[in-house]
C-alpha cells in the first residue's frame, strides 16, 4: 500500500487566528490505527479515476503537473501558522511531490483562496485567480466552498456552474470535491456532494473523519479534540490543516493503487442542479470592457482599500478587484448607469467595517430591485448578489444610486458578472 501518512507525529497547537495566541494541545498519534479509521471516513468517493490517474502518471513521468486548489479562508490558509506553508493546500502539494514527483520541480503550485467568499464569487473568479488569465492550465483542481456556501442565492447552481467550468476545459483536469466542516460540525455536502455524485468525482468529507471521533474519549478512540482541531469556530489549527491534508493524500494513494477506469467521465447529461453560470465572466475596469455601456456617474473614483488574499505562497496580499467604481462622500448624488445584454447579471461590492460607507440602490429597467448594505458581514471583503437570472439574454439597463440618507457616504461596485 502507498504510505499516504506524515512521516512524523503532528503536535496538535492551537492557532487562535483573531487573537494572535497558541496554546500547546495533546500529540496526534498520526501512526495510530484510530487516525488510519479517521482519516479513511473521509473518503466518500474515489469516484472515476480515469483523470486523476493521468495526472498522477504524467507527474510520475517527470513532465510539468499543475495543482490548483479554490475555495473560501480555509483555502487561503486561515488558522495555519505560518499561512503560507501550514496550510493543507501547500501541505497537500507536498504530499503529492513526495509520493509521485520525488524532486518535485515539475509540480505546480496554485492556490486561490478567499475568505468569506462563496462558489457564487468563485465562478465569477475562476479565469482570472486559478487560470491567471489564460496563461494557467490546472491539471488537478481542489473545490472547497462546502463551509462557504451559505449565502449563495443560487442554492448550488453556482457550485455544480464552476465544477463543470473547470471540467469541460480542453485539458480534462481533474476535479476533486473537498468539504471541510465548522466547529459546531456544520457544513453543506448534503447540497453539493450530489453533484460529485452525478459526474461520479473524488470526494473527500473532513466532517465524515474527524465528527465522529470529537464524541469519543481517547480510549473509545478519540484522535483530536475540538480544541486541537480548531483554531476559531470556522478554521484548522496546524494540525487541523494537516489532518485535511492527510485526507486528500489518502484519496490519492487509494487511486494509484487502484485499477484504471476504462473512460472518462460523462458529461453528456443534464446537470444536477443547474449549469447556467458556467460561463459566467468577469467585467469591470479592465475585463470585458466592452459588454457593456458604462457611465460611472458619481462612482468614478477607485478604491484602494480593497479585500486582500493570499494566494500561492505569497507573502503579501493580492488585492481583490482593484478594478473598481467607488463613490465617495464627495461624489455627489449622479447615479452608476450600465446598459449590457444578458441572461444573468450578479453585481460584486465591498463589504467594509467604515462607518463612512453607506447603502446603495439596484435598478433594473427602472424597476427597484434591492438595496445593498456594505455592514451586514461587517468586514472588508467581496460581497456577490444576484441581480437578475433569466432565460434568454435581453437587454436591460442597470443604475445605482445611494439610498436615501447615505448620499454622503462611500460605496464602492468591485465588478461584475454577466452571461450573455
Amino acid at each position: 500500500m502507498m504510505n499516504w501518512l506524515p512521516i512524523v507525529l503532528i503536535a496538535a497547537a492551537v492557532v487562535c487566528g483573531a487573537a494572535g495566541a497558541a496554546q500547546a494541545g495533546t500529540p496526534v498519534d498520526s501512526p495510530s490505527q484510530a487516525y488510519q479509521e479517521m482519516i479513511a471516513r473521509s473518503l466518500m468517493n474515489r469516484g472515476n479515476n480515469f483523470r486523476l490517474k493521468a495526472v498522477i502518471e504524467k507527474a510520475k513521468r517527470g513532465e510539468d503537473v499543475t495543482i490548483a486548489f479554490i475555495g473560501g479562508s480555509i483555502t487561503e490558509g486561515a488558522g495555519a501558522n505560518p499561512q503560507q506553508t501550514n496550510c493543507y493546500a501547500y501541505l497537500t502539494y507536498e504530499r503529492f511531490k513526495e509520493m509521485f514527483a520525488p524532486g518535485g520541480g515539475n509540480v505546480h503550485f496554485i492556490k486561490a483562496g478567499v475568505g468569506g467568499t462563496p462558489s457564487q464569487l468563485g465562478v465569477i473568479r475562476y479565469e482570472r485567480d486559478v487560470l491567471r488569465d489564460g496563461t494557467v492550465q490546472p491539471d488537478l483542481v481542489v473545490v472547497e466552498f462546502a463551509v462557504n456556501d451559505w449565502d449563495d442565492e443560487t442554492q448550488g447552481v453556482c457550485y455544480e456552474s464552476l465544477v463543470l467550468k473547470i471540467l469541460e476545459a480542453e485539458n480534462q483536469p481533474a476535479v476533486i470535491l473537498l468539504f471541510n466542516v465548522f466547529e459546531n460540525d456544520w457544513n453543506l455536502q448534503d447540497r453539493l456532494a450530489p453533484v460529485g455524485w452525478h459526474y461520479d468525482l473524488p470526494m473527500v468529507s473532513v466532517k465524515d473523519a474527524v465528527v465522529p471521533q470529537f464524541r469519543m474519549s481517547r480510549d473509545q478512540g478519540n484522535v483530536i479534540t475540538k480544541a486541537e482541531f480548531f483554531a476559531d469556530q470556522y478554521h484548522p489549527t496546524n494540525a487541523g490543516h494537516r489532518i485535511i491534508a492527510d485526507c486528500l493524500a489518502y484519496l490519492l494513494a487509494e487511486v494509484a493503487q487502484a485499477d484504471p477506469d476504462e473512460g472518462d467521465i460523462d458529461l453528456n447529461k443534464p446537470p444536477k442542479i443547474g449549469d447556467a453560470f458556467k460561463n459566467i465572466k468577469l467585467l469591470d475596469r479592465k475585463e470585458n470592457t466592452a459588454a457593456a455601456q458604462i457611465d460611472p456617474g458619481g462612482f468614478s473614483q477607485t478604491d484602494l482599500d480593497v479585500q486582500r488574499a493570499l494566494f500561492d505562497t505569497n507573502l503579501a496580499g493580492t488585492p481583490l478587484f482593484p478594478n473598481n467604481w467607488m463613490h465617495s462622500a464627495k461624489s455627489g448624488s449622479e447615479s452608476f448607469k450600465m446598459k449590457i445584454t444578458s441572461k444573468s447579471l450578479m453585481l460584486i461590492f465591498k463589504d467594509s467595517w467604515n462607518q463612512q460607507f453607506g447603502r446603495a440602490e439596484v435598478y433594473v429597467d427602472g424597476k427597484y430591485v434591492k438595496t445593498l448594505d456594505p455592514h451586514i458581514i461587517n468586514w472588508t471583503h467581496c460581497h456577490p448578489t444576484l441581480v437578475y437570472w433569466e432565460e434568454e439574454a435581453r437587454e436591460h439597463e442597470i443604475e445605482i444610486r445611494m439610498a436615501p440618507g447615505d448620499e454622503g457616504k462611500s460605496f464602492t461596485i468591485l465588478g461584475f458578472g454577466y452571461v450573455e
